[in-house]
């Protein structure tokens, strides 16, 4: 049996950022740069490198490797344990690694498939994902009034045609696999890059994922533009909504890093047992037959 596809080794990095050392030329103009008001919303440290696309299949599958060649009952409870978190698990991870921020209203989660969506080609039509897209920018628009609530009027108002507002400038879809009923899809946006008080416009992510296949399903780029309405120009995000666009682009950052190094855990983890069944000098696969049987 061939062996399965194995994670590069580059996963052993992710587990925490390399130190950084500053000379005494250079303390005093990092302090400045660390600390100054611009570099607050971001990490001293770069950020780790994001684990391959499938790390979650390939995890699974080298799992299934090491039970296929036979575990002790504290190798198969190790395994179980793997298991159970990239069962449970894989949304928040897959996402989070991205810098995307699940639960509460920051977007849709469980939503069903159903079955009119899908067209003439048997899987769910191009046109719905935009549809996805939209409503789950709504709510994460929408949820900012909940998180502050003496702003909340501002926020609903954001998508409404008065006053300041937000405008679909361009949606750019980049589809991974066709979708096909019964499916539930979780879907979440985050910030591209951190905003400023000049910013006229907000470049948006989104990521559809599919729980049938606990996959990406699509990506969306949307551009959308700060309308205001009284005098049909463009204008700057309102200070409001600066500071907590702001604040949402370093819990962005936190989220990416706590999600990589939990997956650079599990890689650990899977490598171990690994080493333990299969990875060894006499490893033998275990076909389910009896000990010594014809």
């Amino acid at each position: 049996m061939p062996p399965g596809p194995r994670l590069k080794p580059l996963a052993r990095v992710l587990s925490q950022p390399p130190p950084i050392y500053f000379g005494p030329a250079a303390s005093t103009r990092a302090h400045r740069q660390l600390y100054s008001s611009s570099s607050s919303f971001s990490s001293s440290f770069e950020l780790p490198p994001p684990p391959p696309s499938r790390w979650h299949s390939d995890l699974k599958a080298r799992v299934g490797k090491c039970i296929l060649f036979g575990c002790s009952r504290e190798q198969a409870q190790q395994a179980s344990g793997i298991l159970q978190v990239l069962a449970t698990e894989w949304r928040a991870l897959s996402a989070g690694a991205e810098g995307f921020l699940t639960g509460g209203r920051r977007g849709l989660e469980g939503q069903q498939v159903v079955w009119g969506e899908m067209d003439s080609f048997g899987h769910v039509n191009n046109t719905n994902y935009i549809r996805y897209a939209e409503s789950a920018r709504v709510n994460w628009i929408i949820h900012f009034a909940s998180e502050d609530p003496a702003h909340g009027t501002q926020w609903r108002e954001l998508m409404t045609p008065k006053g300041t507002g937000l405008i679909m400038k361009s949606i750019k879809a980049d589809y991974k696999f066709p979708m096909t009923y019964p499916d539930s899809i979780s879907v979440y946006h985050k910030l591209r890059s951190l905003p400023s008080p000049t910013c006229t416009s907000l470049i948006l992510d989104c990521v559809i994922l599919s729980h049938r296949h606990q996959r990406v399903a699509a990506r969306t780029e949307e551009d959308i533009v700060v309308c205001d309405y009284d005098t049909a120009r463009k204008t700057t995000v309102p200070g409001f909504a600066l500071a907590a666009l702001r604040e949402t682009w370093r819990r962005q950052e936190e989220e990416a890093r706590r999600a990589r190094a939990r997956i650079s855990g599990l890689v650990r983890e899977v490598e171990a047992l690994e080493k333990e069944t299969w990875d060894r000098d006499g490893a033998v696969e275990d076909t389910g037959a009896a000990a010594g049987g014809q």
